[in-house]
């Protein structure tokens, strides 16, 4: 089997999923390759010659070794300007070679501007010409590469994002072209997404083969006739060792899929029933520690949607061999001011937080389990650990009008010591929410695969409203604006521990 992680995708750690599906093939005995095409299709781009007039433009071009070494290079980020000056200069360099396909390119993500991820059509045409896209050199090269060393009966697409959808299907129009034999899989968040909504009809008859929802392990075994022995089976990184742009490797490791909390309203793991797995401690210990002789890595990036306490103490027993950072709920466990310390000397470099309202009323509607007390004095415990913060907001949920959205304003000037970073997002209503059915909903965005739902605000508190007061008054607090210049651009939350 060939498992493909197809551009585009922040190009900074190699992707968690095949690793995981080739560690647990080759546990069960069956040769699997993995190949990110995503990192490799980069480096393409970026040694594509292009005439340039401008003076940002020639800089960058000139420039484009330099600065891809500086950002593989740890004293880079000691300096929150030179860094950001390198990450700049090479996304000049891929937006100047996208227009010449018309493409709003960048280091997190690609845009079509004429073709649309959300529709079915744009998708099957994608296909249909993908001599058009502008990896085709790059991907029909090494796809015959990779099929003259292997057969491989099944080529597995892991498509997470929109902004890997209508390459994924450049890719499967190629492959159905030079080898139609082939039997094409997708996997995948987005595909779990299209899956769960009870509008879907498969329109990609005669592209896709099989599609997989959720945790891919166990249908693949299926699909190959093999019967499972092992549910946690190490991840194998032994093919996607490439040079990403961090300073030095990332190893990402889920220690549990799911949500243990799984109650919050709108979101996509309560609407789609993903179902909750943790692995042993003891198995996640072992396997860090496996893991880090093996790949020898800068940093370990937790991929949970929350680290569960269980983790965390283990962690503290056993620290890895190397810092690490994560999502985590705010919960009473980091409310010890003695486990934070202990928290940190594991390791523990950051901790990424889903806050998302300063209104205790708001976040009882969300039914997120949050008290703003405990998370008060758990941003507290954090700072005086030494561990940094990343904090998530969420505006414009139906709960919420101006008047809260004032108060999370407040809440965030009153912790802004001990809030290193902030992601400020505007509330999206997940099609397949149970919420749909107590709001006036229309379409999103054009297009039948929309994953989101366009509603009245029951509060009149709309989109644009939302907008004004974060660019008129939450972003230009002097206390946030200081937090929200530290934010790495493009690469947010994965680069920000260096930082």
């Amino acid at each position: 089997m060939l498992i493909i992680h197809p551009p585009l995708t922040k190009p900074c750690e190699p992707p968690a999923a095949p690793a995981y599906l080739s560690g647990h093939l080759q546990a069960h005995g069956q040769t699997c390759t993995v190949c990110d095409m995503n990192i490799e299709g980069l480096y393409t781009l970026l040694n594509m010659q292009n005439s340039v007039k401008d003076t940002w433009s020639k800089r960058a071009f000139k420039n484009t070794q330099r600065n891809i070494a500086a950002l593989q290079n740890a004293q880079t980020y000691s300096n929150l300007d030179r860094y950001k000056r390198a990450v700049a200069d090479v996304n000049r360099v891929l937006e100047i070679v996208g227009h010449k396909y018309d493409l709003q390119l960048s280091l997190s993500n690609y845009h079509d501007n004429q073709r649309s991820s959300l529709s079915s059509g744009d998708l099957i045409s994608a296909a249909e010409e993908y001599e058009h896209n502008i990896y085709y050199p790059y991907f029909s090269r090494r796809f015959e590469e990779l099929l003259s060393v292997n057969s491989h009966d099944y080529i597995g697409f892991s498509l997470c994002y929109l902004s890997q959808a209508l390459c994924t299907f450049a890719m499967v129009g190629f492959l159905r072209k030079r080898y139609p034999q082939k039997k094409i899989i997708f996997g995948g968040g987005l595909v779990t997404t299209w899956l769960s909504n009870s509008d879907w009809q498969n329109p990609f008859t005669g592209l896709v083969d099989i599609f997989i929802a959720g945790k891919g392990e166990e249908p693949l075994l299926n699909l190959l006739q093999v019967a499972p022995k092992t549910v946690y089976a190490k991840p194998d990184y032994s093919g996607l060792m490439n040079r990403y742009l961090s300073p030095g490797f990332i190893l990402p490791y889920t220690s549990s899929t799911g949500c243990f909390w799984k109650k919050c309203n709108f979101c996509p793991e309560t609407s789609e029933d993903n179902p909750y797995l943790h692995v042993p401690s003891q198995t996640t210990v072992e396997n860090l520690r496996t893991l880090s002789i093996e790949t020898n890595p800068t940093l370990i990036h937790l991929l949970d949607n929350a680290v569960s306490p269980q983790t965390f103490r283990a962690l503290v027993e056993s620290p890895p061999p190397v810092p690490w950072y994560g999502f985590a709920r705010f919960e009473s466990l980091l409310a010890d001011a003695g486990f934070c310390h202990d928290l940190r000397a594991s390791g523990c470099t950051m901790l990424k937080l889903g806050l998302e309202s300063g209104d205790q009323k708001v976040l009882d509607n969300m039914n997120k389990g949050i008290d703003l007390e405990l998370a008060s004095k758990v941003l507290a415990n954090l700072k005086n650990a030494g561990i940094a913060t990343y904090v998530y907001l969420l505006f414009g949920t139906p709960a919420e009008t101006l008047a809260e959205a004032e108060k999370t304003l407040k809440f965030v000037e009153d912790h802004s010591q001990a809030i290193s970073f902030l992601n400020l997002a505007i509330f999206n209503l997940p099609v397949g929410s149970t919420e749909v059915a107590n709001l006036e909903v229309s379409s999103f965005y054009e297009g039948d695969l929309s994953i989101y739902r366009n509603f009245t605000h029951p509060r009149g508190w709309d989109r644009g409203e939302v907008r004004r007061f974060l660019d008129s008054r939450f972003k230009k607090s002097p206390g946030i604006s200081r937090i929200l210049q530290r934010d790495p651009p493009l690469f947010t939350s994965n680069h920000a521990p260096f930082l």
